[in-house]
């Protein structure tokens, strides 16, 4: 028997970054959701309990920090890994992210969806 696909899910707002980790995703076998909002993202997460998220921190409605805050505050959630992924790698914001409870602390200019597949990879274990 198949053993069943990792579910990754991916908060990002930007529509084009999102099929593009979704696109890369699939290839590797992981069942993807995509949220474009933190409020959806949320919703995802309680519903669907995925193996992994990743977020982004400049999000509509709901910032990827707030996001990652009621995850980490939620029994049934603070356990999945979340991996922030930004554009603004300030040092403050990854001191913020890890403190906060990020597995990782991405920058989406300077890895490749493959490379990100492998941190996310390392994160999950497999």
């Amino acid at each position: 028997m198949a053993k069943s696909k990792k579910k990754i899910l991916v908060v990002e707002d930007d529509s084009m970054i999102s099929s593009m980790y979704k696109t890369k995703f699939d290839a590797d076998g992981f069942e993807v959701f995509i949220a474009d909002n933190g409020v959806v993202g949320l919703e995802l997460a309680k519903q669907e309990k995925p193996d992994i998220i990743m977020l982004d921190v400049i999000l509509p409605q709901l910032d990827g920090f707030s996001v990652l805050d009621q995850i980490k505050k939620d029994k049934a959630m603070k356990n999945i890994p979340v991996i922030m992924l930004t554009n603004l790698g300030t040092e403050e914001d990854k001191i913020k992210g890890k403190k906060m409870g990020a597995a990782d602390y991405l920058v989406k200019a300077s890895l490749t969806p493959g490379q990100i597949s492998e941190k996310i990879k390392k994160a999950l274990k497999i």
